[in-house]
């Protein structure tokens, strides 16, 4: 226990880092996804195949892959966040969202955006046809049948798959480790290093708060879905 009580400082920076990494990723992730699905049931053929290339591509890569290839292999074809250098300091240690931190949002962002993808478009598909139909036949254009018709109501049919996707997301912010991100599996591999007697109870608080975690993000997915079915 002494390892806990001696860093738990250190434990809630890498938590917040962790936070801060999900928050970034989960928004980029469903701007680029619902935009993906949009192209993936849009009127134009080859805007369509390459949406769906690159979403059937990158969501058979490992993310391990994208952001070593984002972190290594990115700067030799001139792909580099080196202008990234944000350091927030706070009373129990500075937060660094540096260039690692912005190579890990990105590789998260494309690597999540598929799966966010096939989660709208199974919403859209969810959408009675006649709906986009009228709207057509009022004179909407394609973007203004999706914006005010169709994705209002694939978000609210889409809801549980992304709020997984998302939760898989969370969880995913420890692959950042491998780019050294300080984040939580980074943290929890140097304390249960310098502290070998206290790994259980490491592993215990680290599983423990990302259990909290996730049980958070599951309660603001289940209050949205329930304020949207009362809204109908």
């Amino acid at each position: 226990m002494t390892a806990i009580t001696e860093n738990y400082q250190a434990i809630v920076i890498s938590f917040v880092t962790a936070i801060l990494l999900f928050v970034a990723a989960g928004v980029g992730s469903l701007v680029l996804g619902t935009f993906l699905a949009a192209l993936r049931v849009g009127p134009v053929a080859i805007m369509r195949r390459a949406a769906g290339v690159y979403v059937t591509s990158v969501r058979n890569i490992p993310l391990l892959v994208v952001l070593l290839f984002l972190y290594y292999a990115g700067p030799k074809i001139g792909v580099t966040f080196r202008f990234v250098d944000i350091v927030i300091p706070t009373g129990w240690g500075d937060i660094r969202m540096t260039n690692a931190f912005a190579t890990a949002v990105v590789g998260l962002t494309l690597y999540t955006a598929c799966f966010v993808c096939e989660a709208i478009r199974s919403g859209i598909n969810a959408v009675p046809v006649g709906q986009a139909e009228a709207a057509r036949a009022i004179g909407l254009p394609f973007s203004g049948v999706m914006r005010q018709v169709v994705l209002p109501q694939a978000f609210r049919a889409a809801l549980p798959p992304l709020a997984s996707v998302q939760i898989a997301l969370l969880k995913n912010t420890t692959v950042a480790i491998a780019i050294t991100v300080l984040e939580t599996a980074y943290q929890l591999k140097q304390l249960t290093d310098a502290n070998p007697g206290d790994r259980w109870w490491l592993l215990a608080v680290f599983a423990g708060g990302f259990v909290l975690l996730v049980e958070i993000v599951s309660f603001a997915s289940n209050r949205m879905e329930r304020r949207w079915r009362v809204a109908r």
